[in-house]
């Protein structure tokens, strides 16, 4: 339950203050490929290694990605931002035109030209709020290009200044 003193429009305002790298979480299940756009993700610990993102209830690829027990995170480049709206949206193939290949421990999809991804596979997942806060233990990583992120601040995407 939210508390009625903490309007809505608000929260997402102040707190569109703190840019976000974006993110594309993949897995390979029973139902085939399936991808989930995420702004939320972040290091948890390095021994032994874990990352962790939030995914929303309302999700209808988040289940499926649970179900797999395996993901990839693709982190996003500055250019990808086409490939952000596409795994944010309701398409029946996210992957339609675009190149990608297996990660080496789950299978599940590296997204080409990709800055970063990171292969994992599921540890444990909390509930809190209308979010599940999830943690994968590394299994494999590797920086593909050195390249700008796609960050999203303020309700839009913007540009990182080097």
């Amino acid at each position: 339950m939210s508390d009625p003193a903490i309007d809505p429009a608000s929260y997402r305002q102040v707190l569109g203050h703190f840019p976000t790298g974006v993110t594309v979480i993949t897995a390979e299940g029973d139902g085939g490929r399936v991808g989930l756009a995420v702004g939320s993700f972040f290091s948890v610990s390095l021994d032994p290694p874990l990352v962790g993102f939030c995914a929303g209830h309302q999700s209808s690829s988040w289940p499926r990605i649970r179900a797999a027990g395996r993901f990839c995170v693709n982190v996003l480049a500055a250019d990808q931002e086409h490939v952000c709206r596409v795994f944010a949206g309701k398409s029946d193939d996210k992957f339609a035109g675009l190149g990608y290949d297996a990660a080496p421990h789950s299978g599940a999809p590296r997204i080409a030209d990709v800055l970063a991804w990171v292969d994992c596979e599921l540890e444990v997942v909390h509930a809190a709020g209308d979010h599940d806060i999830v943690i994968g233990r590394v299994h494999d990583l590797a920086v593909v290009d050195e390249g700008t992120p796609l960050v999203f601040f303020r309700g839009g995407y913007a540009e990182v200044a080097r």
